[in-house]
């Protein structure tokens, strides 16, 4: 996140400490929007998340009557789901304008003139610096071009102009009403949508890993529910013996295993029996020696390496329906850049990662959908950092199974200063949980979801069937 240089050149760039205010450039500021304890992407103190540290057992105990996080997570019988549900969050606000870009509006070429895409017929400009057409007015950035191939064959689809009615621009409050499913941050449930669709369906699954978060921080999505698991990484999971006893091993394990299997119903048995039935899982799936179909190579990149976990899981029918990732840094004040800089190297990792996906998955994706979200999207006016600031209409991608790809979705509003939501946004014309709607309907069969997005009345023009 940025700090706010000294310098007269800089006297009108703007900066964000993640609250929704803003300072003059002229004096200097640590700006960081992590930096409010138990905060989304917070980790030291946070009272509202779960942790599950790297690691199932220091040694060869338990506490009496305690139960280790991951015994609660059992591979064992339950109904799959036929669906699977794969949310991407994009924090920090991903500039839609120039991931899905309006290349054909003048006001877009006007307000950003350096940091503009080109046309694609633009010959004047690098190849590198033009978008690749989607529909003649919108155009992909170019580092997201391993995703075009899928926009092309319908399975993957766009939705711009899109957002929340959070006006505040802070990143706290923007995620907070998202990840709530609610139009703005305000009174309503203090639970996640997500949560709240899985206590809706409670009955449909019976598997402790239908929900799982990979990475270290339980997202607020899935704030309230009581079969969510957060996984900082399927390697890590695995009986530890002390290195004195490695020699012995294979014996320790196997009497540990006759220990806790030949017990009675206590809580200690129990947990132990529930341990060994998840290792016995994970290393049937043997996630550390996981080898991607169809050819697919992921990044060694959290995202990469998040992806190609869910993708195990996926292929381990361990009954997951819903894993959540995160991807931070979409914070762009300063050095956005358009070929290169900081957007062009989130997007390469972006594009990359989610194309690998689905080329790992093949067949497997008819039933799997991947949906990417930021809080909010950016300013339509360049800053004189080479940036943008927080603006409000944003971008989505939807990608897999039931998505009416092959298109953008927009009622656009234009981005003519008087078009603009003041002081100079993209005016947000569909609200986010229209997707969100489509999706829990028409891929998992929600009949309840006005428990899931209280008050809300869908309206979106058919994106997933």
């Amino acid at each position: 996140f940025p700090v706010a240089i000294k310098g007269e050149s800089m006297k009108d760039w703007w900066s964000c400490n993640g609250t929704g205010q803003t300072w003059e450039g002229g004096s200097e500021h640590s700006l960081r929007s992590d930096s409010r304890p138990d905060s989304p992407g917070s980790f030291p103190g946070s009272t509202r998340r779960r942790f599950l540290m790297g690691g199932l057992l220091s040694g060869l105990s338990w506490a009496a009557g305690a139960r280790t996080a991951l015994s609660q997570i059992a591979v064992g019988p339950g109904r799959e789901r036929d669906s699977v549900l794969v949310v991407i969050f994009l924090r920090g606000g991903a500039d839609g304008l120039n991931l899905i870009v309006p290349y054909g509006e003048d006001a877009y070429h006007k307000a950003r003139p350096t940091l503009a895409m080109a046309a694609p017929t633009d010959r004047r400009k690098a190849a590198e610096t033009r978008v690749l057409d989607l529909d003649g007015f919108f155009g992909l950035h170019p580092k997201l071009a391993p995703l075009l191939p899928l926009y092309r064959e319908g399975k993957l689809a766009g939705v711009h102009a899109v957002g929340s009615g959070d006006h505040t621009r802070s990143h706290f409050e923007a995620m907070t009403a998202m990840e709530r499913g609610q139009k703005a941050p305000g009174p309503g449930p203090s639970s996640g949508w997500i949560a709240r669709h899985l206590s809706a369906t409670t009955g449909d699954s019976t598997s402790p890993l239908r929900a799982v978060a990979l990475g270290n921080v339980l997202p607020d999505s899935l704030r309230g529910a009581t079969d969510a698991t957060v996984l900082p990484s399927l390697e890590n999971y695995r009986l530890r013996i002390p290195e004195t006893l490695s020699a012995h091993a294979a014996p320790l394990q196997t009497s540990f295993r006759t220990l806790y299997e030949s017990g009675g119903n206590d809580a200690v048995a129990q947990a132990g029996r529930e341990t060994f039935t998840v290792l016995d899982g994970l290393r049937r799936m043997d996630p550390a020696n996981y080898r991607p179909s169809h050819g697919a190579s992921y990044p060694e990149s959290p995202l990469g390496s998040g992806l190609r976990q869910v993708a195990c899981l996926i292929r381990g029918r361990v009954g997951l329906e819903i894993a959540c990732l995160d991807k931070g840094g979409w914070d762009t004040h300063v050095a956005q850049g358009t070929k290169e800089g900081w957007l062009a190297l989130l997007l390469d990792d972006l594009g990359k990662s989610v194309a690998a996906f689905a080329r790992d998955m093949g067949p497997e994706m008819r039933r799997v959908t991947v949906l990417l979200m930021t809080e909010f999207g950016r300013r339509v006016q360049e800053n004189s950092g080479l940036g943008t600031d927080h603006g409000r209409g944003g971008a989505m991608f939807l990608l897999g199974g039931g998505v009416a790809g092959g298109k953008v979705y927009a009622r656009w509003p234009g981005l003519e200063p008087e078009q603009r939501e003041p002081p100079g946004d993209l005016r947000v014309t569909n609200d986010y949980r229209d997707v969100l709607d489509e999706i829990l309907r028409h891929r998992f069969g929600s009949s309840d979801l006005e428990a899931v997005f209280p008050g809300f009345t869908p309206r979106f023009p058919g994106i997933v069937a």
